[in-house]
């Protein structure tokens, strides 16, 4: 699957997508973002807090407990304000 990153979640990965291939338990956006921190530290740095981090699966918003199965894509950015 295709991950997206946007925001300062990309400035302190260092990129702005990577495609990733998570082992088959890691079942939800939750445990996506647990694995993604393990992977050093830019990562660790941006997913610091998940409570801070939305995402959206295939272009819809999702709440950190949707399954990833069968996701083509999904993207990672803080809260956004409106105006």
């Amino acid at each position: 699957m295709k991950a997206i990153y946007f925001a300062w979640v990309r400035e302190r990965i260092g990129l702005s997508e990577e495609e990733v291939a998570p082992p088959r338990e890691i079942e939800t956006v939750r445990q996506l973002v647990d694995w993604l921190a393990a992977r050093g530290d830019g990562y660790a740095a941006a997913f610091a807090n998940p409570k801070t981090i939305r995402a959206a699966i295939d272009k819809a918003h999702v709440a950190p407990d949707a399954s990833i199965a069968g996701a083509r894509e999904i993207a990672f950015f803080p809260p956004m304000t409106g105006g």
